[in-house]
C-alpha cells in the first residue's frame, strides 16, 4: 500500500486557511440546532427549484428571437461551448443598466463561480517569482487561497478603521519594490467587503485609480454585495470610474442570483499587444488559462442565469427589489440586537462596526475568538460565529465575524443574545 507523507504534498493541502473553513463546516455539521450568524450565503427562502425550468425557456425563446434556429439549442446548451461562454452580451448589457460599466461582449469570460476567475487573473498576471499580488487586510480568504494553490504570494494592504487609505496602497507597491519584487495587482471589494463591511468613499475610489496608474497597477474588483446596500445611493464600481484600463472586474451570481449555478465572470477590457503587432483583449488571452481549468462553464448552468437576465430586463437591481429590502431588514436587525444586547458596550470592552450595507459586521471582544471559543459557543450557546483572525496573515484574534444574511430576523435577535451570554459567562 502507498502511504503518502503530508508534509510532501502541495503546501495548500496543509492551508490554514482552508483547513479553518472545513472547522466551521464541521462545527455547523456537528451543531445543526446551533443559530448560524457564520453562513455568509443567501437566504434559502429566495430560492425554488421551480424557477429553472422556467429561465430555461425564458433563454431559449431569447435565442430564437436573436435568430438562432431552435435545432441549434441542443448543441449550444448540451456540447461543449465557447470557452468564454455565451453570455457575453447579456453581461455586457446589464453592466451597462446597473453599473454604468462600458465594455464590449469580447471583453467578458464567463467562469465557474467567481472563485474560477480569481485563479484565471492572478495565474494570467502573475508571469514569474517576483510577481506579488497586493490585498486589502483583513481579506476575503478565496482570493488569499486562490493565491497559495498559484503560489503565488500575497502582500497585506492594512485597512483603516474608516476603510482603505489608498495612500497605504502606493506604500505597499513600493516597499514591494524596494524588496527586488513586482507589484502586478491589487484585490479590493470596494463595496461592504467581505469580512469587514466597510466601503470605500467616492473621493478614495478615485485617488486609488490615480494611484493605481502611478503605480503601474491593476485592480481586480470583486463586488458580490454592492446590490444590497442600505439605502439606494449610487456607489460607482471602480470600473466605472476607470477611464484608463486598470480595473479587472471580477462578477458573480451567487448572491444576486443563486450559488448553485456557479456561474460568475470577469471583465478585462484591457489591450495586450503581441511582438508581431497583433492586439486582442485580456480577455481573448486568458481563455487559454481557462480552458486548461474546466474547459468551459456549463452551457446549461449559463442558460439559467441568461433566462434570468432577460426576465428581469438585463438588470440584476431590478431582480434583487425583495433581496435587497430583506437584507436591508436583517442588517438593521442585526445592528439594532447589537445595542439591545449590548447596552454598556465601552464598559464591556465590546465595540462593532456599522456597515452602510451587504452581510456582514465585526464585533471586538475582550477575551480571544479563537476555535475553542467558537466550539464552547456552539455546544452550550448554541451559536455560531466567524473568529476574524482567519481573515489575516496575523492579527484579528480578538473580534470576531457575525453575518446577517442567511436567516429570518427574529433568529437573528435571540443568536445575538445567545452570544451576549457566552461572553458574558467568559469574560
Amino acid at each position: 500500500m502507498a502511504v503518502l507523507s503530508r508534509e510532501a504534498l502541495h503546501a495548500s493541502v496543509r492551508d490554514p486557511e482552508a483547513t479553518s473553513m472545513n472547522f466551521l463546516n464541521e462545527v455547523a455539521e456537528r451543531f445543526p440546532d446551533a443559530i448560524s450568524l457564520a453562513a455568509g450565503r443567501p437566504w434559502d427562502g429566495f430560492h425554488d427549484p421551480a424557477d429553472l425550468p422556467r429561465y430555461l425557456r425564458v433563454f431559449q425563446d431569447h435565442l430564437a428571437a436573436s435568430g438562432m434556429p431552435p435545432e441549434r439549442f441542443g448543441a449550444l446548451l448540451m456540447q461543449y461551448g465557447r470557452t468564454n461562454g455565451i453570455l457575453g452580451g447579456l453581461i455586457a448589457r446589464q453592466l451597462a443598466n446597473d453599473e454604468g460599466i462600458t465594455v464590449p461582449p469580447e471583453a467578458v469570460a464567463v467562469t465557474s463561480g467567481c472563485q474560477e476567475a480569481m485563479v484565471i487573473a492572478l495565474r494570467g498576471l502573475c508571469a514569474g517569482p517576483e510577481d506579488v499580488v497586493l490585498a486589502v487586510e483583513p481579506w476575503y480568504v478565496g482570493i488569499t487561497g486562490a493565491a497559495r494553490l498559484l503560489g503565488i504570494d500575497v502582500v497585506p494592504v492594512p485597512e483603516a478603521p474608516g476603510g482603505l487609505d489608498p495612500a497605504a496602497v502606493a506604500a505597499a507597491a513600493r516597499a514591494v519594490r524596494a524588496g527586488g519584487r513586482n507589484p502586478k495587482a491589487l484585490y479590493v471589494v470596494p463595496n461592504f467587503s467581505n469580512p469587514s463591511g466597510l466601503s470605500l468613499t467616492a473621493a478614495a475610489r478615485r485617488a486609488l485609480l490615480d494611484i493605481a496608474e502611478a503605480e503601474n497597477l491593476l485592480v481586480l474588483e470583486d463586488d458580490p454585495y454592492g446590490l444590497f446596500g442600505l439605502d439606494d445611493e449610487p456607489r460607482p464600481s471602480l470600473k466605472a470610474l476607470d477611464r484608463n484600463h486598470r480595473v479587472i472586474y471580477l462578477g458573480s451570481f451567487a448572491k444576486s442570483c443563486f450559488p448553485g449555478a456557479r456561474v460568475g465572470f470577469l471583465v478585462a477590457d484591457q489591450p495586450v499587444l503581441a511582438h508581431d503587432g497583433r492586439r486582442t483583449l485580456l480577455a481573448e488571452e486568458l481563455s487559454a488559462v481557462k480552458s486548461m481549468l474546466t474547459v468551459n462553464t456549463s452551457p446549461v448552468a449559463q442558460a439559467v442565469i441568461g433566462g434570468l437576465l432577460v426576465e428581469a430586463g438585463c438588470s440584476l437591481r431590478t431582480a434583487n427589489r425583495a433581496r435587497t429590502a430583506f437584507y436591508r431588514r436583517n442588517l438593521r436587525t442585526l445592528l439594532a440586537a447589537l445595542e439591545e444586547h449590548f447596552p454598556n458596550a465601552a464598559g464591556q470592552g465590546v465595540r462593532w462596526t456599522v456597515p452602510s450595507g451587504g452581510f456582514f459586521v465585526v464585533l471586538e471582544v475582550p477575551v480571544p475568538a479563537d476555535e475553542k471559543l467558537l466550539e464552547l459557543s456552539a455546544e452550550r450557546y448554541g451559536v455560531l460565529w466567524t473568529p476574524m483572525r482567519f481573515f489575516y496573515s496575523s492579527g484579528g484574534t480578538h473580534a470576531l465575524r457575525l453575518s446577517c444574511s442567511a436567516l429570518e430576523p427574529g433568529r437573528i435577535g435571540e443568536g445575538v443574545a445567545r452570544l451576549a451570554r457566552l461572553l458574558a459567562d467568559n469574560g
